[in-house]
């Protein structure tokens, strides 16, 4: 079985492939950092249960926006399961053509992102939103170039900025407001919140698609913790939640057997 871990800047998210079968998957918050051993049980304890046992795990396949995660999970990889981990990173086979400026500066997880878009849509244009901690936009063509796209701060950044920042507004739940216009300050916040970030998600998907596709219509995936939250609004085509863990799984197939970049 091959395990994936998705290392995000709020949670790590897991998931355990027989084949191309999603078996399970799970999450652990990234912060506070964790040892080589706590991360050792911790996974353990997932593993079984889901009904899983460690010992049936054989690959492992890994995207990390947090370099200081990267050390103690590589020692859980070899220590606890005895394998040499896939990472996703810089000269490895993505099958893709990144076209950023820089390609060292595209997120681990922007990649394993498009990979999963373009396995699941070959040859269409597309505009993948992960909707987390940043709300990232990843575009790719149906030749499989990937562009580039937009970053924001995710809807659950800009409220904790909100209360950090002033002195009388408070942290809020952010759910689907029931108006746009609030009635009480907490009303007001979320209106804020949800409106602005579909706004701004519209906004972006047609200045994309105009700028990148010639106003032709791209697949829209969305993707990442928030996405569901937006669903009723019908920007996406589709939600895919495990988006990140299918391209880690097709990135770790493309990689296998070969000598890993260090």
């Amino acid at each position: 079985m091959l395990l994936c871990l998705d290392v995000g800047n709020s949670q790590i998210l897991g998931g355990v492939y027989e084949g191309e079968s999603l078996r399970c998957t799970f999450r652990k918050s990234t912060h506070p950092l964790a040892t080589t051993d706590e991360l050792g049980v911790f996974f353990a304890a997932a593993l079984r249960a889901k009904g899983i046992e460690p010992a049936q795990i054989t690959r492992i396949a890994l995207c990390s926006v947090v370099p200081a995660a990267l050390h103690a999970l590589q020692r859980v990889c070899v220590e606890y399961h005895r394998t040499e981990p896939f990472i996703l990173q810089a000269g490895v086979k993505t099958g893709l053509k990144v076209l950023y400026r820089n390609p060292h500066e595209v997120g681990a997880d922007r990649i394993a992102n498009a990979i999963g878009g373009t396995r699941r849509h070959p040859g269409r244009n597309l505009i993948i939103v992960d909707c987390g901690t940043a709300t990232t936009f990843d575009v790719v063509t149906a030749a499989g170039e990937y562009l580039g796209g937009a970053i924001l701060p995710g809807v659950g950044v800009s409220a904790a900025a909100l209360a950090g920042h002033t002195a009388k507004l408070p942290h809020v739940q952010i759910v689907r407001p029931e108006s746009p216009v609030g009635r009480t300050t907490h009303e007001s916040i979320n209106s804020g919140l949800y409106h602005g970030h579909v706004g701004a998600m519209r906004h972006l998907i047609e200045s994309i698609t105009a700028e990148a596709f010639g106003g032709e219509r791209p697949v829209v995936i969305g993707t990442g913790g928030f996405a569901r939250l937006f669903e009723s609004e019908r920007i996406f085509g589709e939600i895919v939640p495990e988006l990140v863990l299918e391209g880690l799984v097709h990135a770790e197939l493309l990689n296998r057997d070969l000598p890993r970049p260090h």
